[in-house]
């Protein structure tokens, strides 16, 4: 099927031809259609197949006719829980909607407010926003929902998943009754599907595929570390590989990105951090430097697990496992992006086995377990079903050292010289254990010798 079947405008298949692209995807050819006979839609797809372009497009179409309703709001609202992805969104409305007439902006948090005073007061085509903004704007009496004919709730999971489901209730309550509603999400299941229930009148239902299916081209693999410095030492051994060009490193704090990325930085690599604490426009500016090639590694929160589009990314490493299990679809989706191939790679502390235990009943499989020679794990891997370390022991004749570092006042069983124990990890993850092998401990990267030696092999167990 070619975009002309689709039977879309001749100024939106002239931007398609400029943009380069040839046929529709999956996505785009099933909901389309859809879209422009007026239906309420509720989609699920795999990241990175268009899914942006299967709204954008007929909502530009429905634009080039004229509004039978005066006022000063939007025609289409498109909301979407974080502002990369709101990025993202404009782009492609600028770029299919580039030789027509149309008016756009986004409402989002982290940016001054006057100017989107501004742009609310002016008749637009398009608004794309962050609920929590918008519901700001609203609440000063700045919005005028009169005009809307399409309502968009883009990565719906995601957003409900960040708290902003009575913020999304709140909105949809405020646009006219006979608006269209367009939800797409990962998954619609839960509370994804509650939502689009109060929501969307006899919806249209399209679902490419089941969460067990998803990201064929993308190689996953789980190594099982003991602590925080086998962590680095198996993270070492991913960069130093041949086969990773660019990679997205995912960490579970905003600190904990600015540290890992200073310290791979310090090791001789072209890293940064990217995370929620970072204004708009370094945040924008970080992104197109990576895009570019500036940077080899990206180290992110889930801030970047959503509308980031970088096509050189080969490996999405988890140095942290995410909290929320959808989360592992949209982080590893950054790579093996339009039909090329990628590795995810999850590294696995001893607190992590619950997270992945939800990732794995989620995708509906078993995440291949590898081991590098040289950094195999000292313990077994839990038992399924228990978090934590499983409430295993050690293995016999395998025991921590009590032996005291030098500078501590410790005596023999591992107590200080007040007869307290010591300080367990803190929140950081820092290892405050005992002192471990220079294998283990990642601050001394493994000569050239040594690291043809590295090679991973599946587990065996």
């Amino acid at each position: 099927m070619s975009f002309k079947e689709l039977k879309l405008n001749s100024k939106l298949l002239r931007a398609i031809e400029a943009s380069g692209f040839v046929t529709p995807t999956d996505i785009q050819r099933e909901a389309i259609p859809v879209v422009l006979a007026g239906r309420d839609l509720m989609a699920s797809a795999q990241t990175g197949t268009g899914k942006t372009a299967a709204f954008v497009l007929p909502a530009l179409q429905r634009l080039l006719e004229p509004s039978p309703a005066r006022g000063t709001g939007p025609r289409v609202l498109v909301l979407t829980p974080t502002r990369e992805l709101a990025m993202q969104i404009n782009d492609n409305i600028r770029q299919f909607g580039r030789f027509g007439a149309f008016t756009n902006g986004s409402v989002v948090g982290g940016m001054a407010y006057p100017p989107q005073i501004k742009l609310l007061k002016q008749p637009l085509d398009l608004l794309v926003a962050t609920p929590g903004r918008l519901m700001d704007h609203m609440e000063q009496g700045r919005v005028d929902f009169s005009r809307l004919e399409i309502l968009v709730l883009d990565e719906a999971d995601r957003m409900l998943d960040m708290g902003f489901v009575d913020a999304v209730k709140t909105i949809a309550a405020a646009t006219p009754a006979d608006r269209q509603t367009l939800l797409f999400s990962a998954t619609l299941e839960g509370k994804v599907h509650t939502i689009a229930r109060r929501l969307l009148k006899n919806p249209a239902q399209i679902q490419l595929a089941a969460n067990h299916e998803r990201h064929a081209s993308i190689q996953q693999q789980v190594h099982q570390a003991d602590d925080m410095g086998h962590k680095r030492s198996l993270l070492s051994h991913h960069l130093d590989s041949g086969e990773l060009t660019q990679a997205l490193i995912f960490t579970a704090t905003k600190r904990g990105a600015d540290r890992l990325a200073k310290s791979l930085s310090a090791q001789g690599h072209t890293s940064a951090a990217l995370h929620g604490d970072m204004g708009q426009g370094a945040r924008k500016r970080t992104v197109e430097r990576m895009r570019h090639g500036k940077f080899r590694l990206l180290v992110a929160t889930d801030v970047a697990a959503r509308g980031l589009d970088i096509s050189g990314i080969s490996h999405v490493i988890n140095f942290d496992l995410p909290m929320v299990a959808e989360d592992y679809i949209h982080r590893i989706g950054r790579t093996g992006r339009a039909g090329a191939t990628g590795t995810a790679i999850s590294l696995v502390g001893p607190d992590d086995w619950s997270k992945l235990a939800g990732i794995e009943r989620l995708t509906g499989q078993k995440l291949k377990r590898e081991i590098v020679l040289g950094l195999e794990p000292s313990l077994p891997e839990p038992r399924a079903g228990r978090g934590g370390n499983g409430g295993r022991q050690k293995p016999q004749g395998r025991r921590a050292s009590t032996k005291p570092r030098a500078g501590d006042s410790r005596s023999g069983d591992g107590r200080r010289s007040d007869g307290r124990r010591p300080a367990a990890k803190n929140a950081r993850g820092d290892d405050r254990g005992p002192a471990r092998t220079a294998r283990h401990r990642g601050d001394k990267p493994a000569t050239n010798g040594q690291r043809r030696h590295y090679r991973s092999q599946p587990s065996l167990g």
